[in-house]
């Protein structure tokens, strides 16, 4: 006897989603972006992902154009403790900065921003693509990395510190891509940016978006579909 997949409010089968995440595993394992969209509970974002290995001047470009968002390196929360990494605001000594709660989550990742020691002004789709590399091959080897000797600060690349149990601990974009990259077997550092509407300025909606990744090539996944990859 055969039992039908029961179909979520998103129109999507478990079993699509379940293939949406190896899809997006996949992709990030060969280098392509994918589209994340965390959940309408949430930030209700989607957001361009990339391993940060992969970010070359032409993805920067496709970052900046075709997202429009915030472009962030999120790394997990052992190379941040690896490399000193605060939150930044619990180093920002001012009165805009507090431990208020966020509409959509108990805290914010940020920590510093960086700029490459070898970039110029730092924020050039070159001088952004050199910088994340660098900080994918740092993430890679933590330990041979003299952190502030390559990197200085304030600088172009906003980072993100994941939760230390990853989405066992917070769902957002900076830990479902972090997940992503540990099931493909890859350094824990990413990129995420968030995909806005050209036309009124707001989040692009997950209809719209899955119409990019459809255009474009790309795997796009419900975040949910990803909380399978915890271990």
């Amino acid at each position: 006897m055969s039992h039908s997949n029961p179909v979520r409010a998103d129109g999507e089968t478990e079993s699509d989603g379940e293939g949406a995440a190896a899809a997006a595993v996949d992709a990030i394992g060969r280098g392509e972006p994918v589209l994340v969209h965390d959940a309408a509970e949430r930030e209700g974002e989607v957001d361009l992902v990339y391993h940060a290995a992969d970010v070359t001047p032409d993805a920067v470009a496709r970052l900046r154009n075709d997202a429009g968002g915030l472009v962030c390196v999120a790394l997990s929360h052992d190379v941040c403790e690896a490399f000193d990494l605060p939150f930044l605001a619990d180093e920002l000594d001012h009165p805009s900065a507090t431990d208020e709660h966020l509409d959509y989550d108990e805290r914010a990742s940020f920590s510093l921003t960086v700029n490459h020691r070898d970039t110029y002004t730092g924020i050039t789709d070159d001088d952004r693509s050199r910088t994340i590399r660098a900080l994918a091959d740092a993430a890679a080897d933590p330990d041979s990395c003299d952190f502030a000797a390559e990197f200085r600060a304030p600088g172009h690349v906003h980072l993100l510190r994941g939760a230390p149990d990853g989405v066992a601990d917070r769902e957002g974009h900076t830990e479902l891509g972090l997940a992503l990259a540990d099931a493909a077997g890859r350094p824990p550092a990413v990129v995420v940016c968030e995909m806005l509407d050209a036309d009124t300025g707001q989040a692009l909606s997950p209809a719209d978006a899955r119409r990019y990744a459809d255009d474009n090539g790309l795997v796009y996944v419900e975040g949910r579909d990803l909380l399978s990859l915890r271990r």
